[in-house]
């Protein structure tokens, strides 16, 4: 069967077996077949460089490698926890990456995919720090830092983000369909695809006199989230847990 498969914001981590197990389950069986695998961002909790190469990370690298091996093109898209993934861990895991947004022709529609959280827009701090990070020098000196800093850093950032999250109201940590309407009338497209808000749905609208639609993945912090895509259905499909996560 024709298939191709997104997912986005399993923010794997090295305490989470039960994620990380579902994920090296879904490569081994679901996708083994399909056309393309899209992974939209935020594959990783935190990523502080492709120099940290833990077991952890190495066992995620080997198994999505095993599946791009058989001839799966796998795609990644950054998203605000892995930003800094970058050529060497793509290359190492066989992936291709992608800019912040992307058209492609899925079965003769062409469709918008990013991760989501340029969409946003109403979070005016993420923003600011959004356009500071994703420029490439601010990267590069962040990457010569020593990487146990860089470790330090990034614990700091996530209890700093834990905070302000709790804080914000929930329309702040949505996209913005204003946004979302600009982007797709300038890559000029009825199908967007994306991550980051962790609220699966598929929502219609109306878009310069057509029928629009705008489909959002979900996160697998309590279960498997899979976008499957044929030339004749869509489907949010989701996937149970085998263990449960450690205490």
């Amino acid at each position: 069967m024709q298939k191709t498969l997104f997912i986005a914001d399993l923010h794997l981590i090295d305490d989470r077996d039960d994620i990380s197990q579902l994920f090296v389950q879904f490569l081994q069986h679901d996708a083994i077949d399909c056309d393309a695998l899209y992974i939209l961002g935020d594959l990783f909790e935190v990523w502080v460089g492709d120099d940290n190469k833990t077991p952890f990370n190495q066992h995620i690298a080997k198994h999505i490698k095993v599946l791009s091996d058989t001839g799966v093109p796998v795609y990644f898209i950054h998203g605000n926890r892995d930003f800094s993934i970058g050529k060497k861990f793509a290359k190492q895991s066989g992936m291709t990456l992608l800019p912040e947004s992307q058209v492609i022709d899925l079965y003769g529609t062409q469709t918008l995919i990013m991760h989501g959280d340029s969409l946003c827009t109403l979070d005016i701090p993420y923003q600011k720090f959004r356009k500071k990070s994703r420029n490439k020098w601010w990267l590069t000196m962040m990457l010569c830092l020593p990487l146990s800093y860089r470790k330090k850093i990034a614990r700091q950032a996530r209890e700093r983000s834990q905070l302000s999250n709790q804080g914000k109201a929930a329309d702040i940590m949505d996209v913005t369909q204003s946004e979302v309407e600009l982007q797709m009338s300038l890559h000029n497209v009825q199908l967007m695809i994306h991550g980051h808000t962790h609220r699966p749905n598929r929502h219609l609208f109306s878009l310069n006199g057509q029928q629009a639609e705008r489909i959002v993945l979900g996160d697998w912090y309590d279960q498997g989230s899979i976008l499957q895509v044929t030339p004749d259905s869509i489907s949010l499909l989701n996937q149970q847990f085998s263990t449960q996560p450690k205490d």
